[in-house]
């Protein structure tokens, strides 16, 4: 189950790095009370009819989980967005890749938390596959713009293996320093 909207982007990554895409762009814009996911991938796509049975609940093609028979991933996603006065596009090209955009209200009492974007962040860069990723985030809060943007080979240049405990701690640190507007001032 889906306990923070870090869940529900770690879904949407991990469907994109299992579609074979070897360069991703994950856009965090938070402002006004919204949360705009973007998530570009240039993996083996979908066709129309595929995007609609990855939005059917009850559709799974039984190779990312054998022997399960529902999909959940992309359906709750959009449910919570449709639920909460959100809003969700997917656009794909088989062979080209996909982008999924989801835009959560924070403000409804439906909308689940956040979570730890270090952490979220964190697992994402360091997720065990051969990729790049370029993180862009936005947050503006209280009059304040916090702005960065990363990608997953300046990570490993400056910190080394992602294997290496030390060097995930410090991926962590690294995410929590940019994400505290505290320290932003």
């Amino acid at each position: 189950m889906h306990r923070t909207l870090g869940d529900f982007v770690t879904d949407l990554f991990q469907n994109a790095v299992e579609a074979q895409a070897s360069f991703l762009t994950l856009t965090l814009m938070e402002q006004e009370g919204r949360l705009a996911v973007t998530l570009t991938d240039d993996g083996r796509g979908m066709d129309e009819a595929e995007i609609e049975r990855a939005k059917d609940p009850f559709h799974t093609d039984g190779k990312k989980h054998p022997g399960r028979k529902v999909g959940l991933g992309l359906p709750l996603v959009i449910q919570t967005v449709e639920a909460t006065g959100g809003a969700f596009q997917i656009a794909s090209q088989k062979g080209l890749g996909t982008t999924v955009q989801a835009e959560f209200n924070l403000e409804h009492w439906d909308t689940p938390p956040p979570g730890d974007w270090s952490v979220v962040l964190s697992q994402l860069m360091a997720w065990n596959a051969d990729f790049e990723l370029v993180l862009r985030r936005r947050l503006e809060r209280f009059g304040r713009v916090l702005e960065y943007q990363i990608s997953r080979s300046e990570l490993r240049e400056a910190l080394g293996s992602f294997e290496d405990v030390e060097a995930l701690k410090l991926l962590k640190e690294y995410f929590r320093s940019q994400e505290s507007m505290e320290e932003q001032k």
